[in-house]
């Protein structure tokens, strides 16, 4: 396919899930069920301009004219994300749409006009920061001043890094195994490394590197390596990780504690415990015990009280992972937020009666949102009376990582990562101790 043809492509994808509102990845894989002599260069190539559409989708509408009660239209958010998100001039963009087999129609004289002057000086915040407009007060009670400049950070392109399995290897051993592909040491985690992406956006399939099959390595996020060593697990604790998942922090954690203490690993979710068996095998962990849920039965009932630590990776609606996940943004509902909310009550209450006197809850999201952070802290510590936060800075004092105070917003009961900020996806972290040997839930 030409790269026309590709955004006419881009535009039909758009347009289906637009109508349909449905997921981008469902709209894509129809549209490559339906035109098979697209190859995988071409429908990655398609993929990618959806995507950068939907980082831009309201800004791109914006400038396109598309306001209020317009409908969007998948050439005006393909046109305005050039403009906005490639910074091609209407040149190239008229170029691109020449009217040809394939190829888009031939720009308007509207269309030119506007995509010769993409400006967003006078769009409302929502516009300018690329974000539903309901969710703008949550947005504005973490980031302030900052709120456009973070907004728009979340729109962009997240970097692809890694964590260096330190029970297997070094940073400086990886780093020099994979050489051929320029990997630079992430800027504030100690065991990661950043690789640049392609002009595509899409990075190197890592998964087949034999430094990752002797597992060497793990795919990880910079923000979530942290979180995962700000929970400082001590070398011989008693450790419950109880959303695991498909297991990055209880791998993180593992090599944290080096192999000793214990961890165990569950999750409400089976299926989603279904990757970890491999990926603990390929790392060489050896202090995890997975305990996968049976019916109605509670499979870590046995551990009540004993837990040094619990780590609560919680359910959330993921406004942190905007940049990975820009589909994600658009189907934000507020009955989403209602729903993980009373999920995260629900997890925090279970991990209360795990933790023994002394011991700690670390509260992890993937989101920026107040009412699934300090809120919902609040909340738990509203319920229980024998529960006290770690204030931020004796949290990254005792994760060693105090130089990262600069880099975070402290929060009242945490402490938020954001791309702007910190250069990572937007991670929330507190940590609460169990204070009261004689608690109980009030």
């Amino acid at each position: 396919m030409t790269p026309n043809a590709r955004l006419s492509a881009a535009m039909e994808v758009l347009d289906d899930l637009l109508a349909r509102r449905r997921p981008a990845a469902d709209a894509l894989k129809d549209w490559g069920l339906s035109h098979r002599f697209a190859g995988s260069k071409d429908r990655a190539a398609i993929a990618t301009l959806v995507y950068d559409a939907l980082r831009r989708r309201a800004s791109a509408a914006w400038i396109m004219g598309e306001r209020g009660e317009a409908p969007e239209t998948g050439r005006a958010l393909v046109l305005g994300m050039l403009a906005l998100q490639r910074g091609l001039a209407v040149d190239a963009i008229s170029a691109m749409c020449d009217g040809s087999r394939f190829a888009p129609a031939p720009l308007s004289e509207d269309e030119r006009a506007r995509l010769a002057h993409p400006d967003l000086a006078d769009a409302p915040a929502h516009v300018q920061g690329d974000y539903p407009e309901w969710i703008e007060g949550e947005l504005a009670a973490v980031f302030g001043e900052e709120l456009v400049a973070e907004a728009r950070a979340l729109s962009e392109r997240a970097p692809l890094d890694i964590r260096v399995n330190t029970l297997l290897a070094n940073r400086e051993e990886v780093q020099n195994a994979l050489a051929f592909l320029s990997p630079v040491e992430t800027p504030l985690a100690p065991h990661g490394l950043r690789i640049g992406l392609g002009d595509d956006g899409r990075g190197p399939a890592l998964q087949s590197e034999p430094e990752f099959l002797k597992g060497f390595f793990e795919i990880q996020d910079e923000g979530s390596q942290l979180a995962a060593l700000l929970a400082a697990p001590g070398e011989k604790a008693q450790v419950v990780d109880l959303c695991a998942g498909a297991g990055g922090k209880t791998l993180a954690l593992s090599a944290a504690m080096e192999n000793a203490g214990q961890i165990y690993a569950t999750d409400s979710d089976t299926r989603r415990l279904a990757p970890i068996h491999e990926r603990l095998a390929r790392a060489g962990v050896r202090n995890v015990q997975i305990r996968s849920p049976r019916g109605k039965a509670d499979a870590v009932e046995d551990l009540d009280g004993r837990a040094d630590l619990v780590l609560v990776d919680a359910p959330c609606t993921g406004t942190g992972t905007w940049r990975r996940n820009p589909d994600a943004k658009w189907r934000l509902r507020p009955g989403s937020l209602a729903q993980r909310k009373g999920e995260q009550e629900t997890v925090l209450d279970r991990a209360a009666r795990l933790v023994k006197p002394g011991g700690r809850i670390v509260y992890v999201t993937c989101s920026v949102l107040p009412a699934e952070n300090d809120e919902a802290v609040s909340a738990f510590l509203g319920r229980h009376a024998g529960f006290s936060p770690v204030p931020a800075a004796d949290l990254l004092a005792q994760a060693g990582l105090g130089a990262l105070s600069s880099h975070v917003r402290e929060t009242r009961h945490g402490l938020q990562m954001s791309p702007s900020r910190t250069g990572v996806d937007g991670f929330y972290v507190a940590a609460l101790k169990k204070t009261d040997a004689r608690y109980a839930m009030t």
